[in-house]
């Protein structure tokens, strides 16, 4: 509650598939006595309304609108939520921050974090998120990584244990068994011979059980977007294949959905494993192309969840070991602080104002800097005569820095050989 005995306002802005359906799902576990709403910031990766309504899947009565930055801004003007609940891309997180505090009377608590998976930890994940006030982490792992990266990193940041809000706890039908479940990634793996791969795995899997339909799961169809950009998507490789399997098929929709009718599920390193396992659905995340940070599937070593495709193609899928899961997002609810620590940050807000967090990184440029990070996050959508100079300026600028970052990280690498040039070379 707030001072004044009202109920606490969360304002929720989402931008991609992912962060869209992260934060309806947060939101949904919010204590009811809060007043809470979800709207999307217009971007280059805003989802189309099938995304959206395939992102809240029970989770919402309505479509979340759609608003410009502008709009945005006049929504937390009228409203002026307690807290902002930056369900954000990173690049996109500093320029609604920004629009934010310069129509706030009072700076609301901001909130943020990554939807599903978040290990390994990052500096980038930590350094868009540096000026919030609380992070929202959804297991006892990450909540010991991150404030280890961001000791590295000399950052000031609070954390909080939330419970992955995707997780269901039963079947909500009594749909038929009969899907093996691909769920397709944007970013892993990043060749195109290993995508091709996995598609004949799966092809193989479909010949091997003709009893059973083998989706690939897609996040995107056609000119939708996504969170990241997908180089080589799944449905144009299956097109391509030879000899294709009728009970191999490409879908879009809800995870859910297709999780109420799989028999396993199959993935490089999403977190679909882990709604499945939620539910009883045996899962299986294949490691033919090794375990590495770059496969973002070291959180699954000691999982037993990792293995080859000849497990796909024979269908031996497995639930997760059970030491393993309390570790890493499937904690006892009561573990959870995050509620906790929002309302004290709301009642502290009371007493006095909160500082805001120091920005860290990529604070050079002033104003200008400003006008450059909302162009590039905002693309074709930014029609502002200042944002196009911006542009001309800054790529020009950036290539430079970056060429002086690496000459110094050079310099200091000869030093630590010992081999420093003296200085009269």
């Amino acid at each position: 509650m707030t001072a004044a005995g009202s109920r606490l306002k969360i304002l929720g802005v989402a931008d991609s598939d992912s962060y869209v359906k992260w934060g309806a799902a947060t939101l949904a576990r919010a204590p009811k006595e809060w007043e809470s709403r979800l709207v999307v910031v217009d971007s280059p990766f805003v989802p189309t309304a099938a995304q959206r309504e395939a992102a809240v899947d029970g989770l919402m009565d309505t479509d979340p609108p759609v608003l410009s930055l502008a709009e945005l801004a006049e929504l937390v003007a009228s409203e002026q939520p307690d807290v902002v609940f930056l369900s954000l891309r990173g690049p996109l997180i500093r320029v609604v921050l920004r629009a934010v505090l310069e129509v706030s009377g009072r700076r609301p608590i901001l909130l943020s974090g990554l939807p599903g998976i978040s290990i390994p930890a990052t500096r980038k994940a930590l350094t868009f998120r540096s000026q919030v006030d609380l992070i929202l982490l959804h297991s006892k792992r990450e909540l010991r990584d991150f404030p280890e990266v961001a000791a590295k990193l000399s950052l000031e940041q609070s954390f909080a244990l939330a419970t992955l809000p995707f997780f269901a706890t039963t079947h909500r039908s009594d749909a038929p068994r009969d899907e093996i479940v691909f769920a397709a990634q944007a970013k892993v793996p990043r060749l195109k011979s290993e995508r091709v791969r996995i598609v004949e795995w799966l092809a193989e899997c479909a010949r091997t059980h003709p009893d059973l339909r083998v989706v690939i799961k897609l996040r995107a169809v056609g000119s939708e977007t996504q969170t990241h950009a997908e180089q080589y998507p799944y449905d144009e490789l299956l097109s391509g294949l030879p000899s294709r399997p009728a009970n191999l098929v490409a879908e879009s929709g809800s995870m859910g959905a297709h999780l109420e009718r799989a028999v396993g599920l199959v993935t490089v390193s999403s977190t679909a494993l882990l709604e499945a396992a939620a539910i009883g659905v045996a899962g299986l995340a294949l490691n033919d192309f090794g375990v590495s940070q770059g496969l973002i599937n070291t959180v699954f070593e000691d999982s037993n969840l990792l293995g080859p495709s000849s497990d796909l193609v024979a269908a031996r899928f497995r639930m997760p070991d059970p030491q393993w899961l309390d570790d890493n997002y499937f904690h006892d609810a009561t573990d959870d602080d995050w509620v906790q620590k929002i309302e004290a940050l709301v009642a502290a807000r009371e007493l006095a104002p909160l500082p805001l967090r120091k920005l860290r990184y990529g604070q050079a440029g002033g104003r200008l800097r400003h006008v450059w990070d909302r162009k590039r996050a905002l693309g074709s959508l930014d029609h502002s005569f200042a944002g196009y100079v911006a542009l001309v300026v800054g790529y020009p600028t950036r290539a430079l820095a970056r060429t002086a970052r690496r000459g110094r990280g050079l310099y200091r690498a000869i030093v630590r050989r010992g081999v420093a040039p003296t200085p009269t070379e």
